[in-house]
């Protein structure tokens, strides 16, 4: 079973997880149980030109509980807005109903995964869509920047990262969603540390027997030996050589603007980038709309397709699906793989 969360309803998230659901190989891989809106869905099927497949039910009706006997339901947030509807208009723009739903919508997702393991809803993993980050301010929610923030601490998750996968790519974040001038006080040993220890996990999970690991600076050509910053020495150089001691097969700092060519010709299995954009900017140039973003430290599988809302093509049905797509194959993926270690 894997709970999605559908975005905000304004944005693409629904046109995309209609597009990438209405395979039906993929629907006979799991099912889904998404929190979303029906107007929303249906808008976007007309946009693509999809027949709707999904079973839908009243979130709030105890139909709801036998959800598990479809293979894709959609619990239907519509009926409890009343004359407050969905605020879908195109082109799109942030709103605070959108924000109040879309976060409602992943804390319901959350929900999912922490049932008994005897609930037939109980969630194995959860995706979840775009939502746009000025919307979930609007909706009073401004202090989780995103859903990674939001996730770690409605699952107690104290150490976490983001990752990033892709075909050519795997990329985790020593830091997230911060200002660039915020990253010295928030880069430290333990950080730089985590993220090697949780993407070494991931890759073995992902397949990867001994996966290597480059490791970024975080000044021009990786300080060059102090004259451009002592981050390097300080703090990355020592989380390396603590992760190469446990047995991880870590080496760096490494320039960030060379190690990423190296990676994608196949020396390494996985980037630690510093900061955001250091570690995106390649994911997105080179991964574009088939990358996955995955959670790193829940006691939950995490996905979701690497895009926003993107509002300036919303409504337009010309979306690309393949991150969504990626998103629900890597969580059934990843939640097989946690089901067949747990067996044995």
């Amino acid at each position: 079973m894997i709970s999605i969360s559908m975005g905000d309803p304004a944005g693409v998230g629904a046109e995309v997880l209609v597009r990438a659901l209405a395979d039906k190989a993929r629907r006979s891989k799991a099912r889904y149980l998404i929190h979303g809106s029906s107007h929303a869905m249906h808008l976007a099927a007309d946009a693509v030109g999809i027949e709707p497949y999904w079973w839908r039910v009243d979130a709030r009706s105890a139909l709801a509980a036998t959800a598990d006997a479809h293979d894709v339901v959609l619990m239907d947030s519509d009926p409890e807005l009343h004359e407050d509807g969905v605020d879908i208009r195109f082109p799109a723009t942030p709103s605070k109903l959108n924000g109040k739903l879309s976060f409602e919508w992943v804390l319901r997702a959350i929900d999912d995964t922490k049932r008994d393991g005897d609930d037939p809803l109980r969630a194995d993993a959860m995706v979840t869509g775009p939502i746009n980050k000025q919307a979930w301010a609007l909706a009073g929610r401004k202090r989780y920047a995103g859903h990674t923030e939001l996730l770690a601490q409605r699952l107690n998750a104290k150490y976490h990262a983001m990752m990033f996968v892709g075909e050519k790519l795997r990329v985790v974040l020593a830091t997230v969603h911060i200002p660039i001038n915020e990253i010295k006080d928030k880069l430290t040993i333990g950080a730089v540390h985590t993220a090697i220890d949780l993407g070494h996990q991931a890759c073995l999970q992902l397949g990867y027997a001994r996966p290597r690991i480059a490791v970024c600076g975080l000044n021009p050509h990786a300080g060059e030996e102090g004259l451009m910053g002592d981050e390097e020495s300080r703090i990355i150089t020592p989380a390396i050589e603590h992760a190469v001691n446990s047995g991880i097969l870590a080496s760096g700092p490494y320039p960030g603007d060379t190690i990423f060519n190296a990676a994608v010709a196949g020396k390494f299995d996985l980037v630690v980038a510093m900061y955001h954009d250091q570690g995106l900017i390649p994911v997105k140039l080179l991964e574009r709309d088939l990358a996955v973003n995955v959670t790193l430290g829940l006691p939950t599988v995490r996905t979701s397709p690497d895009h926003g809302t993107a509002f300036d093509i919303a409504g337009k049905g010309i979306a690309d699906a393949g991150s969504m797509s990626n998103a629900t194959d890597l969580a059934v993926k990843m939640a097989a793989d946690v089901g067949d270690i747990a067996r044995r």
